[in-house]
């Protein structure tokens, strides 16, 4: 983890924690800054890294390590509570969301992910008590109810739509899933991109409104709600389609 002075750009202080440090997050309600790396992780189909030391790392605004929460396999995506204490955390490799408290820094919860593997973005929605959760195989969106940790609904994606990224828009009740195509036996080749926009009519029903094409290779975005834009970024496909920086404003 490096940490840099914003104004300067200078580097402050680099923390090691171990391999193929993943998502972050700024955990405003400690002060706190959170880091997912290590643990096995197999990635389409294949593994890329035995057991390890897979965790969320918790550092302190001076870049010191003040805490660890260990998960089984590779932590991909992450959510953290505003209103409470408890972060969810994708664990693909396990097939499951591991909650945790960060009043201690302790596991309290594992909510199997049955029949959803893959599962990398992740989003919540606080106020509705909703946890969005999306898998490549098959390609869906689990949305869980966070007060009981059950399935309250399954939203099924396009075929051959592997996310990774996915959104929600509060001010619009929407989900944003950015994916890309895949087609033939190269998952990994790259493909044309969509966002598939869903439209959430209550905390357990939701239809799809749009798929809206994007760009060549594109599966990774940011939304910004206080912009109210989408950004997805595409790769050069050739010297005529460089890669760019889309941005969508939705209506």
């Amino acid at each position: 983890m490096k940490m840099f002075d914003g104004a300067s750009l200078k580097l402050l202080k680099t923390t090691k924690l171990g391999e193929d440090a993943d998502n972050v997050r700024y955990d405003a309600a400690h002060n706190h800054i959170l880091g997912g790396y290590g643990g096995e992780k197999f990635l389409y189909g294949k593994a890329t890294r035995e057991q390890g030391d897979g965790a969320i790392a918790i550092l302190d605004t001076n870049g010191n390590l003040v805490a660890k929460i260990p998960t089984a396999a590779h932590p991909e995506s992450f959510q953290l509570e505003k209103t409470g204490t408890r972060i969810f955390i994708n664990v693909p490799d396990k097939m499951e969301i591991q909650v945790a408290d960060l009043a201690n820094d302790r596991t309290i919860a594992h909510w199997q992910t049955t029949g959803c593997s893959d599962n990398f973005p992740m989003q919540l929605d606080e106020t509705h008590h909703r946890l969005f959760v999306a898998c490549r195989g098959p390609g869906s969106v689990m949305v869980f109810d966070t007060q009981t940790g059950k399935q309250a609904a399954n939203i099924r994606l396009d075929p051959d739509i592997f996310s990774d990224d996915m959104f929600y828009d509060a001010a619009k009740s929407r989900i944003y899933v950015i994916g890309r195509a895949v087609a033939g036996t190269d998952e990994r080749a790259p493909s044309p991109g969509f966002v598939e926009v869903f439209s959430q009519a209550d905390p357990s029903r939701y239809q799809k409104i749009a798929t809206i094409p994007t760009g060549w290779g594109a599966q990774t975005g940011w939304f910004v709600p206080e912009l109210g834009k989408l950004f997805i970024a595409t790769r050069r496909q050739d010297a005529t389609h460089p890669s760019e920086i889309l941005i969508y404003d939705p209506q």
